[in-house]
């Protein structure tokens, strides 16, 4: 998956079919017409754009993380190993932990609607992400060491893959981590199944008591005295 180009070309990192598929008769397909393209000679290309749409929903800052949960990881699907621009990824088939620090970029209207290597269809206004190498699906909390912002995505897609960058957000993740002005350093950290159940455990333990009923009335205690045993 391509960088996000704000009007400038990608010829330098052409993207493959989709948002992160990887299907082999489509990067073929996809190849083909590359090179065709390179042949030509890139300055004859229309750059490429992508971007947030022009009356985004409102409120969007308040678009709550995605909420954790443990998902079986399979082996196979977009779990398979697979290459693009002549290099082979191996996905991870085990919950394990993942640290990583690099940069980070998003895709908005361009990406919108198509499938992701989940079979998902990208959602910009959606916490997810894509990775190259992190179980489909995973959970990932995300820092922007800037301002100190964190989310947690849900990882449904394959990529970046431009040298230098680690994670592909949705817009609304980028935009809750202040990162809609280009490419940005972020700290990643795939959360394994122990994490998510410390997640669980640290939310149930912080949620507001269940509100109290009506009090008793007098009529109330005469039928709970009189009751039949």
């Amino acid at each position: 998956m391509s960088p996000l180009r704000l009007g400038g070309p990608v010829c330098s990192s052409p993207r493959p079919p989709g948002r992160g598929r990887t299907d082999t008769p489509a990067l073929a397909l996809w190849l083909g017409a590359v090179g065709a393209a390179l042949l030509a000679g890139c300055s004859s290309a229309p750059p490429l754009r992508d971007g947030a749409e022009a009356r985004p929903p409102p409120n969007l800052a308040q678009t709550p993380d995605a909420v954790p949960r443990i998902e079986p990881l399979r082996v196979g699907g977009p779990n398979k190993p697979y290459t693009v621009l002549g290099r082979t990824y191996v996905p991870m088939t085990a919950d394990l932990p993942l640290r990583e620090v690099g940069g980070a970029s998003w895709y908005g209207t361009k990406f919108q609607g198509r499938p992701t290597a989940s079979g998902e269809p990208y959602d910009m206004y959606a916490m997810t992400a894509a990775h190259r190498t992190m179980p489909i699906p995973s959970y990932a909390l995300v820092r922007n060491p800037a301002n100190g912002r964190e989310v947690i995505v849900r990882i449904n897609d394959r990529g970046p893959f431009a040298p230098g960058r680690i994670i592909d957000l949705s817009y609304v993740a980028a935009l809750k981590l202040g990162l809609l002005h280009g490419v940005a350093p972020v700290e990643v950290q795939r959360l394994t199944f122990d994490d998510i159940r410390a997640w669980q455990a640290q939310q149930a333990r912080s949620a507001p008591p269940a509100a109290a009923g009506p009090a008793p009335t007098a009529l109330d205690a005469w039928i709970a005295e009189h009751a039949t045993p």
